[in-house]
């Protein structure tokens, strides 16, 4: 893309109502969904499946051209029925219908989609009515396994439900030949290079070896817009537990960047690989962590020739979380008081009962956002003993909706 537009000029909404709309593409960014996360839990088992369908309602509400997932649709490897019937049900109700298809897909779709037995993009086929075309790779939650090396991707894929790309069969030893969905709309072409995820180490090692090949269009190659959709460890974890943006080729201009959850959604240039990156982030919280605080998003992706606007959209349905750092030092409280720990308790409650405020302030005046929301106090005990945790999480089961894990106690390593 024209990376010499200002950041104001690339964000601006206005510059692509001016394009006409048959030539720019619309998309539904979202990637994590982590559908069945704490399913039997009788308070949080529906928060995935609520943000979920929000994504897809959104979707409906923006006249997308399609949705792209970046990995991690299920939480596990084996959805139970339950999960698998819900996301099926969700699908079919958003995902169908006679909303014509506005674009065309010009790739050959036998190597694109032949592993999942239809040779076909869903919405070219005949016997199925698609108004929103789902293109999704898989991630490490619902990654294929066994024998026949299948997910539960490839059981939505043929039932005609997604478009499932970016499958690898090969070995470490035969590398990966990436090639891409071809799309067009108009005057505007998009090659989308998707890579199902691979074990870091595995994949750090293919990319040092140059196993891992980008098959760029014959024609006119540099006329694409190319989109790379990758779930895989942004952050280091390791000296090869992660893939640096620096092994990815210049040639991309936008990395949809799935598996962290901390929502970066917004576009993030690379100056030595000349690319952006966006990291949705997920659309549920599976972790009382400082990753999981910033405020979920999905994204509207316009493209328009070689221009994109990545637009955040809040999802109004995820459940709230706050948490806050307590060092009981630095409070009145005396460890040598015999009733310190009555006096810990009532001194948390009232730092639980804050947070529980500033949910209530912030709350979305959306029906179908949760009414409890998550908090996590991280204590620091040093100098004093913890309270009776089992006790505590008592006191909050109507107040909060991780009761039993609220705590984390914690001492300093001098």
């Amino acid at each position: 893309m024209d990376v010499s537009l200002s950041d104001d000029e690339l964000n601006n909404s206005s510059m692509f109502d001016e394009y006409d709309s048959d030539d720019v593409f619309r998309i539904t960014v979202t990637t994590d969904n982590h559908l069945g996360f704490m399913e039997k839990d009788p308070e949080r088992g529906m928060d995935s499946f609520i943000s979920f369908e929000e994504a897809l309602e959104i979707a409906k509400e923006e006249q997308v051209d399609f949705i792209l997932l970046g990995g991690d649709l299920f939480h596990e490897n084996k959805p139970s029925r339950d999960c698998l019937t819900k996301c099926q049900k969700l699908l079919r109700e958003h995902c169908f219908g006679d909303k014509p298809i506005e674009f065309e897909i010009l790739s050959d779709e036998n190597t694109n989609f032949g592993h999942t037995g239809f040779p076909r993009a869903n919405f070219n086929d005949p016997n199925l009515n698609v108004s929103i075309p789902v293109f999704t790779i898989h991630g490490n939650h619902d990654d294929p396994t066994g024998q026949q090396n299948l997910c539960a991707i490839d059981t939505l894929a043929a039932a005609g439900l997604v478009n499932y790309f970016g499958k690898s069969n090969t070995s470490c030893d035969q590398g990966v030949n990436i090639a891409p969905v071809l799309l067009q709309k108009g005057c505007t072409k998009i090659a989308i290079y998707g890579l199902g995820s691979i074990k870091d180490e595995r994949l750090y090692n293919m990319f040092e070896k140059g196993l891992v090949e980008f098959i760029r269009p014959a024609e006119d190659s540099d006329d694409w817009f190319n989109i790379f959709v990758i779930h895989q460890n942004r952050s280091a974890h390791g000296k090869k537990n992660y893939i640096p943006e620096t092994f990815l080729p210049d040639f991309l201009d936008l990395v949809i960047w799935g598996h962290e959850h901390e929502c970066r959604i917004r576009p993030e240039y690379n100056d030595l690989q000349k690319f952006f990156v966006s990291q949705p982030g997920s659309s549920v919280i599976t972790s009382l962590s400082e990753s999981e605080l910033e405020p979920k998003n999905i994204g509207l992706l316009k493209i328009y020739k070689k221009n994109f606007k990545l637009e955040p959209v809040p999802l109004r349905s995820v459940r709230q979380f706050m948490m806050t750092n307590v060092i009981l030092t630095d409070s009145d409280l005396n460890p040598t008081d015999k009733n310190i720990e009555l006096k810990i308790e009532q001194y948390l409650t009232k730092k639980v009962l804050s947070l529980l405020d500033e949910c209530k302030k912030s709350r979305y005046c959306y029906e179908k956002q949760p009414i409890k929301p998550l908090i996590r106090l991280k204590c620091d005990y040093t100098d004093f003993e913890p309270i009776n945790e089992i006790r505590f999480a008592q006191k909050m089961i109507d107040k909060v909706a991780n009761p039993r894990n609220i705590l984390q106690f914690y001492k300093l390593d001098f």
